[in-house]
């Protein structure tokens, strides 16, 4: 079976097409902006213009666009191929990541906009906390395992001032196939942690509603 992975919820954007568990040929570029732009064309770059069976994508949380174009690329290629399409949870994927060489406690760190770290505990390949939006002294008043993951593991590890292990990760494709099969999920709603930056907007009622109520 090939698998396509799709990573958009951060600054990086990657996809990575594997055949089974060999990884056939990946694309990561740290973009900050731009993933709508790139994200398709480094689709089409992969083998078979990355053509696969089953599609895996990030859910977040992360970038609200980013996850959003993720989610949307994934949809749209899976109705084109009749392909599945599952989604994973963006902090456990940068977790597994620093389980490499061993498996250990991690907690992930990663930037959640306004001021704020997306924060979460991962123990034994597996969630420990929930994935919550906290000010860095929040953070700070809630702990960490002794190594922190993440875009934001160095400035949380500096708090504590002392030796916890800091890894400067961003999440990538190529590395899905660590994630445990229980993460995977055919729901493919985004998740935020907190609200949105943007509300849509409540249309002004019209004068004849207002009439009525009047």
């Amino acid at each position: 079976m090939r698998i396509l992975a799709i990573e958009t919820a951060s600054e990086a954007c990657s996809v990575a097409l594997f055949d089974g568990p060999q990884l056939l040929a990946r694309e990561h570029h740290v973009l900050g902006r731009g993933h709508a732009e790139s994200l398709v064309p480094m689709i089409e770059s992969l083998p078979d213009r990355g053509r696969a069976d089953r599609i895996v994508v990030s859910l977040g949380p992360g970038s609200f666009t980013g996850v959003r174009i993720g989610i949307a690329a994934a949809r749209a290629l899976g109705y084109a191929w009749s392909a599945e399409v599952f989604g994973y949870p963006t902090l456990a994927l940068v977790a597994a990541q620093a389980w490499q060489p061993a498996l250990r406690p991690v907690t992930v760190c990663m930037n959640g906009g306004h001021g704020e770290w997306f924060v979460q505990d991962f123990i034994g390949g597996l969630a420990h906390s929930d994935a919550v939006s906290l000010t860095p002294d929040a953070a700070l008043a809630a702990g960490a395992q002794t190594v922190i993951a993440g875009n934001r593991a160095r400035e949380f590890a500096e708090l504590f001032g002392d030796d916890r292990l800091a890894l400067d990760l961003l999440p990538d494709a190529g590395a899905v196939p660590l994630l445990p099969e229980a993460l995977f999920s055919t729901d493919l709603v985004p998740t935020y942690v907190r609200s949105p930056d943007a509300v849509p907007q409540v249309p002004p009622a019209s004068s004849s509603a207002m009439a009525e109520r009047r």
